[in-house]
């Protein structure tokens, strides 16, 4: 999804949104030791943990929760803000504010 074409593309895959993010964190050495650190995990266990839905979940949201830091990651992929809020509710399931429990 890029928005250089002005073409309405359709969204990628959650799994292809959260690849681009471990590789956007991966490339932002800041950024990334500030996930390291909130996460808690070392770089060592980072092949292991992206297999892990929860872990995907918890990397999106760490970009979702910091309106600058999911801005800088959709300047530098050139991809819109929605593409990173679909995967995060695919990871992270309906919100209280969903409509979706009864």
């Amino acid at each position: 999804m890029r928005l250089d074409t002005g073409k309405t593309l359709a969204l990628p895959k959650p799994e292809e949104t959260a690849a681009a993010v471990l590789q956007w964190l991966a490339e932002e050495p800041d950024m990334f030791s500030r996930f390291l650190a909130l996460s808690g995990l070392q770089v060592d266990q980072l092949r292991h943990a992206v297999g892990d839905p929860g872990f995907l979940a918890g990397m999106i949201d760490f970009v979702m929760a910091h309106e600058p830091t999911l801005l800088a990651f959709c300047e530098a992929r050139q991809w819109k803000p929605e593409a990173v809020v679909a995967a995060w509710h695919h990871y992270s399931g309906p919100g209280l504010g969903s409509g979706e429990y009864e």
